[in-house]
């Protein structure tokens, strides 16, 4: 799911910003959940718009900085090559 959500799937990276806010698979991370529902939103996920809404009101001011400056930037990962 990771390297799907780093080539920039808008699904994929709603999943992983949902790992980040709930601790799922990897450390809890407000500012990475954000930074991924940002960029799913970005995208075209309704969904992830929604979450975005929800997670920041947990966070504080300094994290959603934090947040907004990586999805900023964020670029995209190409597949490797065989």
């Amino acid at each position: 799911m990771t390297k799907a959500a780093e080539q920039g799937l808008p699904a994929a990276q709603h999943n992983l910003g949902a790992m980040y806010a709930t601790g799922q698979g990897v450390p809890r991370d407000y500012a990475q959940a954000l930074m991924w529902f940002t960029l799913a939103a970005n995208n075209g996920d309704t969904g992830a718009k929604k979450n975005c809404d929800k997670i920041t009101a947990q966070m504080t001011p300094d994290q959603i900085a934090k947040a907004q400056q990586m999805a900023r930037e964020w670029k995209p990962k190409t597949a490797q090559q065989p």
